[in-house]
């Protein structure tokens, strides 16, 4: 039997409503010199859940201002750390030192990839909501970190081939370790169709002086969204997307015609046009029965219960 799709999620934004939200951060932040940023952030991250909308009810964002602040601390402390060695390194005038200084910044910058997306996913999914009912990640840190090296490591010696199946790999790490409630996520997308998707783009997108580059973002959209599954009990539901190369061609042409006539000005406009499009060529299997989602008690004290620190969202993720 062929799966039903319906459209469960919808983008509500309103253009003039998301230029206020940008114009008072934008006013605040450099009044503090900047220091209001992380506020900024928790502002607009409040404005764009409370905007989307699935099956009936609206998203909630708990996060705050105060916690991304501490975030933004972290992230700040990460890099100055590794600046540090690299000025001792430099004061030394020691040359083995220095190559090994050189080599640690390098790694600790790529290393903070991973420690990003695992510190913006815990903090992100703990602080969301939908009826009362919270996400949880339930991902590690070392396991990401071993994740996206090995990934890294055979991308640099395979020249680059293999940069399909590590994009797959983390993207499955980290999706199969997203709860809501009692549903939980799973991908199931593989590298060779991803690098084949890749590798047709690529070559069209030559050929054609750049117009396939629309289809090939399409195609990679429709791979992310067609491999994504929620497992609600003992039923698989799927997602689908309808997306339409040419229509994401008219609309990045339109918003880049509203950025340049405008000065920017219609960036705000640019964002919900471009949410609202997005969000509406995902479909989920009508097996789903949003009214069955409730809150799994065990993945919600394991999320309280975290420690602060390991959930802060560093700010550059």
């Amino acid at each position: 039997m062929v799966n039903q799709y319906n459209k469960l999620i919808k983008f509500h934004g309103d253009g003039g409503n998301l230029f206020s939200v940008y114009i008072v951060n934008m006013i605040l932040t450099i009044l503090t010199l900047g220091l209001y940023y992380p506020w900024a952030r928790a502002a607009l991250l409040r404005y764009t859940y409370q905007e989307t909308e699935f099956a009936g009810s609206r998203f909630t964002f708990h996060g705050t201002g105060n916690e991304m602040f501490m975030g933004m601390l972290k992230g700040i402390g990460i890099f100055a750390s590794l600046y540090f060695i690299v000025y001792l390194a430099a004061l030394s005038q020691n040359f083995v030192f220095a190559i090994l200084a050189v080599l640690l910044f390098y790694v600790g910058l790529i290393a903070i990839i991973p420690i990003a997306i695992h510190g913006a996913m815990r903090y992100r999914m703990s602080r969301t909501s939908w009826r009362g009912i919270h996400f949880s990640y339930q991902g590690k840190l070392g396991e990401l970190m071993s994740e996206f090296f090995a990934g890294i490591t055979l991308s640099i010696l395979t020249l680059g081939i293999y940069n399909s199946w590590r994009i797959i790999y983390l993207r499955s790490y980290v999706i199969d370790k997203i709860r809501f409630g009692n549903l939980q996520f799973s991908y199931v997308g593989n590298g060779a169709d991803f690098f084949f998707i890749n590798l047709k783009g690529y070559f069209l997108t030559m050929f054609t002086l750049g117009i396939y580059y629309f289809w090939w973002m399409k195609d990679s959209f429709d791979y992310y969204v067609n491999n994504i599954q929620i497992m609600q009990g003992d039923k698989v539901i799927t997602f689908r997307s309808d997306m339409s190369g040419s229509k994401y061609l008219s609309l990045m042409l339109v918003n880049v015609l509203m950025l340049v006539f405008t000065l920017g000005i219609a960036s705000p406009w640019v964002t919900v046009r471009t949410l609202r499009y997005v969000f509406s060529c995902i479909n989920i299997d009508d097996e789903l029965n949003p009214d069955t989602i409730e809150q799994d008690l065990e993945s919600y004290e394991t999320m309280k219960n975290n420690d602060m620190a390991d959930i802060l969202d560093i700010g550059i993720a």
